[in-house]
C-alpha cells in the first residue's frame, strides 16, 4: 500500500516532476533557515545571562507577533498568486533576523530580532502547504505532504548539524551568521518551483474543477459554526501549550550549568526529533491517508504527557537525549495530520489557507503562553514542577481530542460545504 501510494504521487506529479522536486528541496532549506531561530534562541540567550523568566519574555514577544499575523497572513496566501515571492520575502526577513542576534545580546536588538522572526513565519507554513496543494491536488496531498514534512526533518537535521560544527569552532553567536547564509539555497530552490504549475484554484482548497466559491463573510461565518473545526483548534493550542516549553526548558536547563555545552546539548536534540521525524512523517502521512486522522493523532498527543514525566524522572544527558524520541514521534504526527485535518474540513471553501491561518494562530498562542508559563514557574517552583504542569495540560489536550473531535477523513463527519454568495 504504501508503494502505491508513493506511486501515485510520482506519476500524478509526472508532468510537474520538476516542480515537485523543487517544492521538496524547499521544505529541506527552508527547514534549515527556521531551526536555528527556534530553541537555540533560548539556548544562546541563556548562555549570555538572560535569566529564564527574561528568555521566556522575549520568546513571548515574537511569539505575539506570530499570532496576531497568522490568520491575516493565510487570507492573503489563499489571493496571492506569487507564492514563490512570498517564501523568498520570508526567507529574507528571517536572515535579518539572525543576523541581529550575531551582532548584539541587548534587549532593544533581540526583541527586534524576535520582531522579524515573529514577522516572516506566519506566511511560510501555509505557503508550502498551499503550493503543495496546488501542485498535486487534494486526492494526493496526504501523501506529498507527508513527503515534504520528511525533507523539512532532513533540513532540520542538517541545520542541527551545522549548528553544532559552527558553535563549536566558532562559538555560539557564529549560528546566526550560518543561518543567514542558508537563505541563499532556499531562495534558488524556491524558484525552480515553476509558477504556472501551481493551480491557484487548488491551492487555496477549491473545488478540482476550480469553481469554488463564496462571499468571505458568508465562509467565515460557515468555518465559525463548524464545532470539529473549532474543538480540533482547541486541541492544537493545548498541544502546544504543553509542548513548545519543553525543549527549550531542557536548554536553560543545561546552559545554566554548562554554557559551552548547551548549543551542541540542543544540537542532539534536534538531531534526534528530526531523525525521527525523517523516517516517520512520509509513513504518517499514508497512515492518515489509509486509516484516518484520529488514531495517529490520538498516539501523537498521548505520548506527551509521558515525555513531561520522563524528564523528571532522568536526569543523565544521554536519558535526556533518549526521551527526545518522543518528542519526534508527537511532532511528526502533528506536523502531518493537522493539517491534513483542516484540508478535510475546508474542501471545496476556497479557504484552505484562511483556517490554516487560524490553526497556526491557535499553535502560535499556545507556544507563546507556553515560554511564559514555563520560564515563570522555572522560577518560581523549579524545573521538576514546570515539566509536571506541561504533563497535566498534555492530558487535557489528548483528552478533549478523544471526546470532542471525530474522525474527519472520507466523509466520515460532514464537511462544512462551501458558502455561497
Amino acid at each position: 500500500m504504501a508503494a502505491t501510494a508513493h506511486d501515485a504521487v510520482s506519476q500524478a506529479a509526472d508532468k510537474k516532476r520538476s516542480s515537485v522536486r523543487a517544492l521538496e528541496w524547499t521544505n529541506f532549506f527552508l527547514a534549515d533557515v527556521q531551526a536555528g531561530l527556534g530553541p537555540f534562541v533560548a539556548a544562546y540567550l541563556a548562555s549570555i545571562g538572560w535569566q529564564a523568566g527574561a528568555v521566556g519574555r522575549a520568546l513571548t514577544f515574537g511569539g505575539i507577533v506570530t499570532v496576531v499575523l497568522q490568520t491575516p497572513a493565510g487570507w492573503i496566501v489563499d489571493r496571492a498568486t506569487r507564492k514563490r515571492l512570498i517564501l523568498v520575502a520570508g526567507s529574507i526577513v528571517l536572515a535579518l533576523g539572525a543576523v541581529l542576534f550575531a551582532l548584539s545580546g541587548r534587549g532593544s536588538v533581540v526583541y527586534t530580532a524576535q520582531g522579524l522572526i515573529g514577522l516572516a513565519g506566519p506566511f511560510l507554513g501555509p505557503t508550502v502547504a498551499a503550493i503543495t496543494m496546488g501542485l498535486v491536488g487534494s486526492k494526493l496531498f496526504d501523501c506529498q505532504f507527508g513527503r515534504n514534512q520528511g525533507f523539512n526533518a532532513g533540513g532540520n537535521l542538517f541545520a542541527a548539524a551545522v549548528i553544532a560544527a559552527t558553535s563549536h569552532y566558532l562559538g555560539n553567536r557564529a549560528i546566526f551568521y550560518a543561518v543567514a547564509i542558508l537563505v541563499l539555497p532556499t531562495i534558488i530552490a524556491t524558484l525552480l518551483i515553476k509558477r504556472d504549475d501551481i493551480d491557484f484554484d487548488l491551492a487555496r482548497g477549491g473545488c478540482e474543477d476550480g469553481k469554488a466559491e463564496g462571499g468571505d463573510k458568508a465562509v467565515l461565518l460557515n468555518l465559525a459554526k463548524d464545532r470539529v473545526l473549532l474543538a480540533f483548534l482547541a486541541c492544537a493550542f493545548l498541544f502546544h501549550f504543553a509542548n513548545a516549553a519543553m525543549l527549550p526548558q531542557l536548554g536553560e536547563l543545561l546552559a545554566h550549568g554548562s554554557p559551552k555545552a548547551a548549543a551542541p546539548f540542543m544540537g542532539a536534540c534536534i538531531a534526534i526529533t528530526q531523525i525521527v521525524m525523517l523516517c516517520t512523517s512520509a509513513y504518517f502521512g499514508k497512515f492518515a491517508n489509509q486509516n484516518g486522522r484520529k488514531r495517529i493523532l490520538l498516539a501523537g498527543f498521548a505520548v506527551l504527557p509521558f515525555r513531561a514525566a520522563l524528564y523528571t524522572i532522568f536526569h543523565a544527558v544521554p536519558a535526556l537525549l533518549a526521551v527526545q524520541i518522543l518528542d519526534g514521534v508527537a511532532n511528526s504526527i502533528f506536523g502531518v495530520v493537522s493539517i491534513l485535518v483542516i484540508a478535510d474540513r475546508t474542501r471545496g471553501t476556497g479557504r484552505f489557507n484562511l483556517a490554516q491561518g487560524a490553526l497556526a494562530t491557535a499553535v502560535g498562542l499556545g507556544a507563546a503562553l507556553s515560554n511564559t508559563f514555563g520560564g515563570t514557574l522555572m522560577e518560581k517552583a523549579g524545573y521538576r514542577t514546570s515539566f509536571l504542569a506541561l504533563g497535566g495540560v498534555a492530558c487535557l489536550a489528548t483528552l478533549l481530542l478523544f471526546f470532542a473531535v471525530p474522525e474527519t477523513v472520507h466523509g466520515a463527519t460532514s464537511s462544512p460545504q462551501p458558502a455561497q454568495g
